[in-house]
């Protein structure tokens, strides 16, 4: 079972009148067995029970009914039998093409259509799946000359709406280029395409002795691609850092079909403009990933999780405080909870929980390192400090791979715990760390003011919860269903008060279609400026995702 942290601690400071960590001998956590690798499943669940309906996506509004200023622009031509032809004969295989145009295929492409959150729902009549560059290249130079509107599509695990459709876009889904193309165990450096599921890349490294350098809740169905399109931070950003960093190269597709290859494989290349980092971040605007090239780091043999009650955010960021201090190179996540959204994790799982009282806050804290005895007595030195100086209130420390990955689970389970009300208003953010939860105690006072907070109020709560170690709060507020009054409340409310703490509207997941009139809350006009003319430059004629971005 899990180990009380206070029984890491000599006999005498647990005797200390100093320290209040109360012993828990009798504290037992109910493990059930599960594989070491962390899997996040309510993507995949989601659309499979769109396809489930008699009438596909009943429940889902159009996005163009929540955002009735979006016009289709009448720039774009509509699919016809002719275009279709042409995606057949460059594709070939059948499965690789949803035709909704020549016949009715709704419930084949509703899944294409609508966002695991339910909020998004556009209307496209086709799917093309291409298994290689050359079929997106012909692709999109087609739709290009025929002003064909397109979205990229990974695994569709996004929270802006940025990987469906707004209303007949042609959706080019990489699901079929899912091939490791090369790995150097020497360097670490990996090389695959766009569509490999970012869980089949992590567990392929970790059978050479390597782990992919993101980690994410979606890890099960999000893409490397979409991973590097939208600059995904995660789990593991506080040890490994960005993908600006980890990324070398990038195989990409223009919107005019011309193949972009820069695919290195160096860590230094200082030759020019360094063109790749245009496309990380990009979400698709100026061209569709169809490669990567990332660094991958060695795994850790010696890996240690607790999970600690605190009484305040002042105890909170006491704690991160002295875990970079003393943890320092071995500190691989640093992970803020607080009671609302542990509350739900338990409501659905029905799962004991990890620590017998009640606290305000939850950290969950994660060394990785190549040598346990030195990583441990870190850990030990670090714990009792934290307990010493009554920092921490209780907490517990996995003992086992099994136990790490139900620790885990407390963190990892919020998205799906809160999924089952119905839908949620998501607010991902950055926000200097002082401030960082006091937008969550704001955003509760101003819904509960309106009444609008309850059992049988339209919404179930507010939630806030993120990576501490890099200042990224996700603002979730539970609803059984999206309404017009609670999303008047929060916007552009959450965006004003960003702005006001120089903080970022948008800190992981980008600007998709949800944020796009937003940008101006964290950009100033002469940045938002530049990036038009980028876009301008590289896609002159704006097939690519329109109606988003900027």
């Amino acid at each position: 079972m899990a180990a009380p942290t206070s029984r890491l601690l000599p006999r005498a400071l647990r005797a200390s009148q100093k320290c209040s960590f109360r012993p828990q001998n009798t504290y037992l956590l109910q493990f059930v067995p599960r594989t070491r690798t962390r899997t996040f499943t309510t993507s995949q669940r989601c659309l499979d029970d769109a396809s489930d309906q008699g009438e596909p996506g009943h429940d889902v509004k159009y996005t163009t009914d929540l955002m009735p200023h979006l016009k289709r622009d009448s720039r774009f031509g509509e699919l016809t039998k002719e275009h279709i032809d042409f995606f057949k004969q460059t594709l070939v295989d059948d499965n690789a093409i949803i035709d909704g145009v020549t016949k009715d295929a709704s419930n084949d492409l509703e899944p294409f259509n609508r966002d695991w959150m339910k909020k998004f729902r556009g209307r496209t009549k086709v799917v093309l799946k291409p298994k290689n560059v050359d079929e997106v290249s012909k692709i999109l130079k087609y739709c290009n000359d025929n002003m064909l509107a397109v979205v990229p599509q990974g695994g569709n695990s996004g929270l802006v709406g940025g990987s469906v459709p707004v209303f007949d876009e042609v959706v080019i889904n990489l699901t079929r280029m899912n091939k490791i193309r090369s790995f150097d165990e020497v360097s670490g450096i990996l090389v695959v395409d766009a569509g490999v599921i970012m869980e089949n890349a992590d567990n392929f490294l970790k059978e050479h002795g390597h782990v992919y350098p993101l980690d994410l809740g979606a890890k099960g169905s999000a893409q490397v691609g979409g991973n590097v399109a939208a600059n995904a931070g995660g789990l593991r950003f506080l040890r490994y850092g960005s993908l600006h960093g980890n990324v070398l190269g990038i195989e990409a597709v223009l919107p005019d079909g011309t193949i972009m290859d820069d695919l290195s494989k160096l860590r230094k290349n200082n030759t020019g403009y360094d063109l790749k980092q245009l496309f990380i971040g990009a979400e698709g605007t100026i061209g569709i990933i169809t490669g990567v090239s990332i660094v991958c780091p060695q795994q850790s043999k010696a890996v240690n999780v607790a999970y600690f009650g605190l009484e305040s955010y002042e105890k909170v960021q006491q704690a991160f405080k002295e875990a970079k201090r003393q943890l320092g190179e071995v500190l691989s996540a640093f992970e803020l909870m607080d009671a609302e959204s542990q509350k739900f994790v338990h409501k659905k799982t029905e799962k004991k929980r990890p620590l017998e009282g009640d606290y305000p806050f939850y950290c969950l804290i994660e060394t990785s390192g190549s040598n346990g005895e030195h990583d441990n007595e870190k850990l030990e030195k670090f714990l009792e400090h934290v307990m010493g100086e009554e920092i921490v209130a209780d907490g517990v420390v996995a003992q086992d791979d099994t136990q790490i990955a139900d620790l885990w689970a407390w963190r990892e389970g919020i998205t799906e715990a809160i999924g089952h009300v119905g839908g949620t208003y998501k607010y991902d953010l950055s926000i200097p760390l002082k401030d960082l939860y006091q937008l969550v105690e704001d955003t509760r006072a101003r819904l509960e003011s309106k009444g609008l907070i309850g059992d049988d109020k339209p919404a179930r709560g507010v939630v806030g919860f993120g990576h501490m170690g890099d200042g990224n709060i996700h603002l979730n507020i539970p609803v059984p269903k999206y309404v017009k009054e609670v999303e008047e409340a929060l916007e552009p409310w959450v965006y004003e008060w960003i702005q006001k703490k120089n903080g970022s509207i948008s800190a992981e997941h980008g600007l998709g279609v949800a944020k796009k009139n937003f940008i101006q809350y964290s950009r100033n006009e002469t940045m938002v400026k530049l990036m038009k003319q980028i876009k301008q430059l590289y896609d002159p004629k704006g097939i690519m995702m329109p109606y988003k971005y900027v």
